[in-house]
């Protein structure tokens, strides 16, 4: 039998995943390698289980738009994420809910809050929350942790005001929602305890928005079943609401401290945004695509015969797309190494593709260019308290961060 050319071989070797990298803000080099070698890969996930790893922008971007394959990992063939007994977020049973035969019907209800009309309007009310945090931060100065001074409220803040839930609050809905993105930071016994409280806090809110309903997104959706002469049942308003949580929040909280990390690792980058202000919508969607530290990844069990990257892939495997890797390639973007801040068009993949992209990226994308436009206006001199190389990553969650973002100013 011949050997299998180069970009055809799928390692015999198992790899640790997730791949730990150098540095908080830098990616793994072992990314690179796979690219060019090993376009399906195994890998060993922290539940021990094995999956299949595509790093290539192009296969990534194949198998999210497939919609054959879908993310709940439900199935008893499927591998375990998270090294407890549920198994992670991506076997909950919130995934499963949203991963119905009605889930088009659901991203197109839900879709409807999130038009474009409906973020534009918000955008005066982000812009105003992220002042204020500025304010606090300042005059708690000269230095600051901008993740938690300004990365985490905001974001939270958002998401409480959409839910119609007291910003008081925030602090549950932070704690609820790292403990339910856990990986390997958290025992299944506390991750059942945070999905007991999150549980308990919705019913009752869901309960007092039937009866006093107001212009949040719960009493929007009640309304809309309402008016097809559906019911909108409390556990998909349940599933909804903590979707929007771990998505809304804990991503974009994440993203925030990272951007800035990244403008201000290479000063030269935040000058040329003080220069040029123009350039504050593509230094966001660069940041997006930049992201060395974006999340596990996105998982699809998959139940029919493929090919991905020249491999053939059987049924019942279980494929992690790993985002991050496949917006460095090579093949799908120029210098693709480099963060250039002015790069259009830039088609990456931060908020998956096809039918099951990211709802809300339109609000995330607006609360990352409200933090940075705010950011630039009011602290022009802003930069890392510590070096770049010091950052430190979040670790043994879904979802990728720093622990922390020193400034100054």
């Amino acid at each position: 039998m011949d050997e299998p050319a180069a970009g055809r071989e799928r390692t015999e070797s198992v790899l640790d995943y997730p791949i730990p990298a150098p540095s908080a803000l830098e990616p793994p080099p072992e990314w690179s390698r796979l690219r060019q070698t090993c376009p399906v890969a195994k890998v060993r996930l922290p539940s021990g289980d094995e999956a299949s790893l595509l790093t290539r922008y192009a296969d990534v971007k194949q198998v999210l738009a497939d919609p054959r394959f879908r993310p709940a990992l439900n199935s008893p063939d499927a591998a375990r994420v998270s090294d407890n007994e549920s198994g992670g977020v991506f076997s909950s049973p919130l995934v499963t809910a949203l991963d119905l035969e009605n889930h088009q019907q659901w991203r197109r209800m839900v879709g409807k809050w999130f038009t474009a009309k409906r973020i534009t309007a918000l955008r005066p009310a982000i812009e105003a929350m992220a002042e204020q945090l500025v304010d606090d931060m300042v005059a708690a100065g000269p230095t600051a942790d901008l993740k938690s001074a300004l990365g985490f409220p905001l974001p939270v803040w958002v998401i409480c005001d959409m839910l119609g839930v007291s910003e008081n609050d925030r602090d549950k809905f932070a704690s609820w929602s790292n403990a339910l993105l856990s990986l390997t930071r958290f025992t299944q016994a506390e991750m059942d305890v945070a999905q007991a409280e999150f549980d308990a806090y919705m019913a009752g809110h869901i309960a007092a928005t039937r009866e006093n309903p107001g212009e949040d997104l719960i009493s929007e959706l009640i309304a809309a079943a309402d008016a097809e002469g559906q019911v909108m049942t409390d556990i998909v308003l349940l599933n909804t609401a903590q979707g929007l949580l771990l998505a809304g929040h804990e991503t974009t909280s994440n993203m925030i401290g990272k951007m800035v990390g990244m403008l201000l690792a290479d000063r030269s980058r935040w000058e040329r945004l003080l220069a040029d202000r123009t350039l504050v919508r593509t230094a966001v969607e660069e940041a997006l695509r930049m992201d060395a530290n974006p999340s596990f990844g996105l998982p699809r069990f998959i139940d029919a015969d493929i090919e991905v990257g020249e491999v053939a892939v059987p049924q019942r495997t279980t494929l992690v797309c790993n985002i991050g890797a496949a917006n460095r390639d090579e093949n799908a973007f120029d210098n693709a190494a480099e963060m250039d801040l002015a790069r259009t068009p830039n088609p990456h993949l931060a908020f998956g593709s096809g039918g099951s992209s990211c709802l809300g990226q339109s609000l995330a994308r607006t609360e990352l260019q409200a933090v940075l436009e705010v950011l630039l206006r009011r602290l022009p001199t802003l930069e890392l308290a510590v070096p770049a190389e010091d950052l430190e990553r979040v670790d043994g969650l879904v979802v990728g961060g720093l622990k922390e973002l020193p400034v100054r100013w």
